[in-house]
């Protein structure tokens, strides 16, 4: 197969306990499961337990008999071209790829044709659920639970991007695979495109061109050249659904309006016209400051030069100021990997270094901006 092999990760020591199976280089630290065992958890895979249905299958949720945990059943299409690919990747990369902002994957079933896989249950579903496909009485997303899902995603990135050695390319980044439990905590789900990043002296890996349209960054879609900043291309498409409450294309609109970063990057230009962005779901209740500087962000992440994108680290900064002190957010994000809790004098940010901090970010995407356009 043409994708790199998961199984040479390795990942910082994380407080995860998983069982370790197989020997070797190749442990899979994931239970494995028959096909009647999750027959029996889905009460015969029914369509009351139908969660939900992508590209590569149906979604279950089921109750595990012999431990009583709730549980996301993934059943693969059978006829998918790519299916049994993408569950191998699937597996490995969740069963060596351990943070809390990560789906994670309780075991798998290989029997015979059958795969399936068993995730921890998101009981909120997906952030499209509750962004983009609202029902008529269901309340939007407040703003600082939209930054605090963005934080949270940003954060799952930021782990496969500079905590797994070597790194990982998401690949698929995309409001659907953005789940949410009761508190709207965010998990990132969906590996079966993930891709081992580029090592050593190499600027980034090649690939055909997978993911969702509306999505992907341009210049992976030209070359099929990957890197990280591909995927942070795509998260700025999914802080511009946040902000807007549109999706990244959308035949229903006017032409000019159908392709929401087409639509949307003449008015990151005039810092006036910002407000022509928002959700009018919020009706008027954000912060003005913090608005704008989300857009700021989205910008950054959306440049069309790649080499000028920031990081997620620096997106994961950001954010992280943005979410302010009062929203409770700052100090309820842990950090990507377990560390010593850090003392209550460095735990606090001041209202003037959250501002010049911002201030300061939004100076330094203006002036690759204008850097660009001096080199072009």
């Amino acid at each position: 197969m043409d994708e790199e092999d998961p199984r040479t990760i390795q990942t910082e020591t994380t407080n995860n306990k998983t069982t370790e199976k197989g020997g070797g280089n190749n442990n899979i630290a994931a239970q494995t499961f028959t096909f009647r065992e999750l027959a029996t958890a889905t009460k015969n895979f029914r369509q009351e337990c139908l969660v939900g249905e992508g590209g590569f299958g149906r979604v279950y949720k089921g109750h595990l008999d012999k431990t009583g945990q709730i549980v996301a059943v993934k059943q693969l299409d059978r006829n998918g071209l790519q299916g049994n690919q993408e569950f191998l990747v699937e597996v490995l990369m969740l069963s060596l790829l351990h943070h809390q902002h990560l789906v994670n994957l309780i075991g798998y079933c290989a029997d015979g044709e059958q795969r399936l896989l068993v995730y921890e249950y998101m009981s909120l579903g997906s952030l499209e659920d509750h962004l983009l496909d609202l029902s008529p009485n269901q309340p939007p997303l407040s703003w600082f639970t939209r930054i605090k899902i963005a934080l949270h995603a940003a954060r799952g990135l930021e782990y496969l991007h500079d905590k797994a050695n070597p790194p990982v390319i998401y690949r698929d980044l995309k409001s659907s695979n953005i789940l949410l439990d009761e508190e709207f905590n965010a998990k990132l789900s969906d590996f079966g495109l993930a891709k081992l990043g580029p090592i050593g002296d190499d600027s980034h890996v090649s690939s055909r061109v997978m993911g969702t349209y509306g999505y992907c960054a341009p210049e992976y879609q030209r070359t099929g050249q990957l890197t990280v900043k591909s995927d942070v291309y795509s998260f700025g498409v999914v802080l511009l659904e946040l902000i807007t409450g549109r999706r990244a294309v959308d035949t229903t609109r006017r032409h000019e309006q159908q392709n929401l970063v087409t639509w949307a990057e003449p008015i990151f230009k005039e810092p006036s016209k910002f407000s022509e962005l928002v959700d009018p779901l919020l009706k008027d209740d954000y912060p003005k400051k913090s608005f704008n500087q989300a857009v700021a962000v989205a910008a950054m992440c959306l440049q069309d030069d790649a080499s000028i994108r920031p990081l997620m680290r620096d997106v994961v900064t950001a954010l992280s100021y943005l979410s302010g002190p009062e929203t409770g957010l700052a100090s309820a994000v842990s950090s990507p990997s377990p560390s010593p809790c850090p003392s209550p004098q460095k735990n606090e940010i001041t209202a003037d270094e959250r501002k010049r901090a911002v201030a300061e970010a939004i100076e330094w995407g203006s002036n690759s901006r204008n850097n660009a356009k001096n080199l072009a």
